[in-house]
């Protein structure tokens, strides 16, 4: 599998897009007004305790206070203890915590004291004393040799914590390892100097911008190339890969070229049909994906796909190509939380067992933690996806100012409709002389035509006249009766 990683810079933001086989599978989006909090270290204050929700709220120095649950809240002896969050903060207290998840709609950052923090090939678990190995390195041998040496620099050092190896780390050399064991270590004694000279609410370390951030944590080798249209920012990777990365030093490119580096790819096309709700299948089959507040809908149609054989063969290779569209969907509009997918009904069991498998198969590419269930007996599969940041809708959109998000209007009837109540309920409680009616051209059009005669019995009910006047800023919703 080829790989490239395209990181397009402009003063208000910087975007990643990450390109496997010549199909853009990932894009991440972070702007100078709004940078993601994920990974910030805080010294935070406790202002609220909740009992009843085991969990305490913090200010970290944000709009909203922060959220953490006595399950994130790491005890004397380095793990989360299973008691009552009275037993472990108290309000006015401080402390050190990170961020696990950016505000997310109405909702405060997700806090933790389990800080970690990472580097090329491993994560530091300050305050844990255990070695992890990732589970994506499969080699039984390569997992022994790591944690030889994970343990090994922990017992010659005497390094208070432990380490993770991550998956970047299988085959990297002893000294490679060594070197970022030490430079961990010293920055957590950089962090816990810092924490005692600052006061509550204030930053003690930021994670790194996503430039160079995408570099630390995508970059495999599988990937080929990475291409920057931005020459400072390609310096300043340059010399991050130069120091932590020197395999890929030749594999770091400055882009210069005329024409967008986006372009190169079509991931601004891409970006555009990732916020729509319809998604193609080259079968002529379709996906309808709609994200909530609660969870995140997707169903499956065959559409124009009409097979070659039989009708069970059709669902079973559209819900097949479909697995495919929707880990690929998943990855591009960065949907987390709990997700729904209404597969075709498929009568046999083997189908079913090749879809999950399919799916499963196209998930162990993805970057974020996901658990997929077995297909219940409604035909549908659940599955949770981790989400640390905004999914690309909401980093790029709001909602509509006319249906206030929900994705539809009132008809143009139903508003004429309110119309006249208004005017009897005005009419009745008010002695005026003429009455006049703000609203949009649809609704005012219909009002002199298909309700015209209804408008008529009404202005001579109310004994009035009704003037009316269209409102070019009006949605179709929106009116007002004005008492003269």
């Amino acid at each position: 599998m080829s790989e490239e990683i395209l990181i397009n810079i402009t003063p208000p933001e910087t975007r990643v897009a990450v390109i496997e086989n010549g199909v853009v599978q990932e894009v991440i989006i972070e702007r100078a007004s709004r940078r993601g909090l994920v990974g910030n270290i805080y010294k935070g204050q406790v202002c609220r305790v909740l009992p009843g929700m085991q969990a305490a709220f913090v200010d970290i120095g944000l709009e909203r206070a922060a959220f953490l649950h006595a399950s994130d809240i790491v005890g004397a002896n380095g793990v989360a203890e299973a008691c009552s969050i009275t037993d472990l903060v108290a309000e006015g207290h401080s402390v050190v915590v990170q961020v696990v998840k950016d505000p997310l709609g109405t909702k405060g950052a997700r806090l933790t004291t389990q800080v970690s923090i990472p580097s090329r090939f491993l994560v530091l678990l300050p305050n844990q004393r255990n070695v992890g190995i990732s589970q994506k390195i499969d080699d039984e041998e390569e997992r022994k040799r790591l944690r030889e040496i994970v343990s090994r620099f922990l017992d010659e050092n005497q390094v208070a914590g432990g380490y993770i190896a991550r998956t970047a780390a299988e085959g990297a050399s002893f000294a490679a390892l060594y070197a970022d064991m030490r430079f961990l270590a010293r920055l957590w004694d950089s962090i816990k100097a810092r924490c005692s000279e600052i006061g509550p609410g204030e930053l003690v370390h930021a994670d790194l911008p996503l430039a160079v951030r995408a570099l630390r944590d995508l970059v495999s080798p599988e990937v080929e190339k990475v291409r920057i249209d931005s020459q400072e920012t390609w310096q300043r990777a340059s010399e991050f890969v130069k120091k932590f990365i020197p395999e890929m030093q030749a594999r770091i490119e400055y882009y210069s070229g005329q024409r967008p580096l986006f372009d190169l790819y079509s991931v601004e096309d891409e970006i555009q049909k990732a916020l729509e709700r319809k998604v193609q299948l080259k079968s002529g089959g379709y996906l309808i994906i709609d994200q909530t507040e609660a969870m995140t809908t997707i169903d499956v149609n065959t559409g124009a796909f009409v097979g070659h054989r039989t009708l069970e063969e059709t669902i079973f290779k559209t819900n097949l190509e479909a697995a495919q569209a929707i880990c690929r969907q998943l990855r591009l509009r960065n949907l987390g939380g709990i997700i729904i997918i209404d597969f075709i009904d498929m009568s046999e069991e083997e189908h079913k067992r090749q879809v999950l498998r399919a799916l499963e198969k196209c998930l162990a590419q993805d970057h974020a933690k996901t658990h997929i269930s077995e297909v219940s007996a409604l035909g549908l599969v659940e599955m949770t996806r981790k989400r640390t940041r905004e999914s690309l809708e909401h980093v790029l959109c709001e909602a509509c100012p006319f249906c206030s998000g929900r994705g539809s209007l009132k008809t143009a009837e139903s508003t004429c409709y309110e119309i006249f109540r208004e005017i009897l309920r005005e009419s009745r409680q008010f002695d005026v002389e003429s009455l006049l009616v703000l609203a949009s051209q649809e609704v005012v059009d219909r009002l002199l035509g298909e309700d015209s005669s209804n408008f008529a019995e009404l202005e001579e009910f109310v004994g009035k006249p009704i003037r009316l006047q269209a409102e070019a800023l009006y949605s179709q919703e929106h009116f007002d009766v004005v008492l003269i």
